[in-house]
């Protein structure tokens, strides 16, 4: 969908004689924002949709022709999700279930992928691996993207695959998190209820464009995009985060849960 839509933005700007530049200054946009979008990288805003028509004179054409949300499967939503990731300044993270792709090991990713269902082939594991590994490669630059994890303790007590598996995932996030390159904060089970708990949540902050956030649950997945919704999930994420035991303590206990799965050393 992204590419088409690209076409037919670029179509449209070439056709009222504008650059990119001056798309995006009519349009309260950046020009890299602009490209991105012709060249089928991102998807625009519903307001990004909205102040493009208006600067095109295209009446409602770029905003109606974007997907409705139930429109959308949660592969096209999460396809969207690992394109922007790329290009995120700062990550915030919030797992429920398992943790977060990008700091995924082999193993833990494969043992999560293996339990799909239905089920799937070998080789189609191990293409979704592989995708899940080339997305954690953006933790090799030593500073950006900004990267907060909030493990919920299910994570780390739901065993997936072996313990060793185990053992060896939350020695990642351990190791991350003492070399600085990531935080990582455990909410704890004794909070009880907390803001977070309905849905996974992903938060994304960009150079060239407002923050996005994403939420999945329950075979769903949703790109919210519009301001008002964003900041309510931040809130909620910041609200979570106070909750969730300090570094030093979580930690801790990650160490201590890793060598209860049986890591020594």
């Amino acid at each position: 969908m992204g590419t088409i839509y690209g076409d037919w933005l670029r179509q449209q700007r070439e056709a009222a004689g504008l650059t990119q530049q001056e798309l995006a200054e009519m349009a309260f946009m950046t020009r890299s924002h602009i490209a991105h979008i012709e060249a089928g990288r991102r998807v625009p805003s519903r307001e990004d949709a909205r102040r493009l028509d208006r600067a095109l004179n295209t009446g409602d054409v770029l905003s109606s022709f974007l997907p409705r949300d139930d429109e959308v499967s949660i592969a096209e939503y999460f396809e969207r999700v690992r394109v922007l990731e790329q290009q995120a300044v700062e990550i915030r993270e919030f797992a429920l279930a398992y943790f977060p792709g990008i700091l995924q090991t082999k193993r833990y990713a494969r043992a999560v992928l293996g339990s799909a269902f239905p089920p799937v082939s070998d080789e189609e594991c191990d293409r979704r691996v592989v995708t899940r590994l080339e997305r954690a490669r953006i933790l090799e630059d030593p500073v950006t993207p900004v990267v907060w994890a909030v493990l919920d303790e299910t994570v780390l007590r739901r065993p997936i695959g072996s313990a060793d598996v185990m053992a060896e995932q939350i020695m990642h996030i351990v190791r991350l998190t003492e070399t600085g390159r990531i935080r990582a904060h455990v909410m704890p089970f004794d909070v009880g209820h907390h803001p977070l708990m309905s849905s996974m949540l992903t938060l994304m902050w960009f150079e060239d464009q407002p923050p996005l956030a994403y939420t999945e649950g329950g075979h769903v997945g949703k790109l919210h995009d519009s301001p008002a919704g964003v900041r309510k999930l931040q809130h909620r994420y910041d609200l979570a985060l106070s909750d969730a035991m300090p570094l030093k303590e979580s930690l801790a206990l990650l160490r201590a849960t890793a060598k209860e799965y049986g890591h020594h050393g």
